[in-house]
């Protein structure tokens, strides 16, 4: 989107922005075309472009479409960091939908040691604790899957935060996330 003046891009953004608003109001196909008209504004390696295109697929439940794309938005390095994380996360649950376990747990995981290296607020850092614990789910991992998401969850609750943390961590025994408590 650098080529863009700052004006025209926000205006991108916006009418972007404005499809997301009624995605829901249309079909499948009428999403998918309408963001692809949108980003066929953009050179075809516009990382922000190829990011809403796999977006307007997934959301549509074309999983095999979104995927090719979403890498090649995550490969060409431009997407900002919280466009990148939405693209790792999101690529990570179609692999997960598309059967591909273990690559989606990779990816997750992956996406979570930025997390981690960022440091307290990361973006989106609840939100890949929350796909990992589906993909764990999926690989019929139940218990670690449902000791993340208590471990998530708990510190967002009004009360029992430190009961439903504790029994989380008495349900995955000692290591149940893969990583050390703090790392996840």
């Amino acid at each position: 989107m650098s080529t863009l003046n700052p004006e025209a891009r926000q205006d991108w953004e916006d009418r972007v922005a404005a499809v997301w608003k009624i995605a829901d109001t249309l079909t499948p196909e009428e999403l998918v075309r309408t963001i692809d008209a949108l980003a066929a504004e953009r050179p075809p390696e516009d990382a922000c472009a190829l990011f809403e295109r796999a977006c307007a697929r997934d959301t549509s439940g074309f999983e095999d479409g979104a995927e090719p794309l979403y890498r090649a938005a995550l490969a060409s390095g431009g997407l900002d960091e919280y466009r990148r994380a939405r693209a790792s996360l999101q690529l990570g649950s179609t692999l997960r939908l598309l059967g591909r376990l273990e690559e989606s747990e990779a990816l997750l995981q992956a996406q979570l040691e930025r997390c981690r290296v960022q440091g307290a607020g990361a973006a989106l850092h609840d939100e890949a604790r929350a796909l990992l614990s589906l993909t764990w789910l999926a690989q019929g991992r139940a218990r670690e899957a449902a000791t993340l998401a208590l471990e998530t969850l708990a510190p967002h609750l009004t009360r029992y935060q430190r009961s439903t943390a504790a029994n989380a961590r008495d349900l995955g025994g000692a290591g149940a996330t893969g990583a050390p408590r703090d790392g996840l």
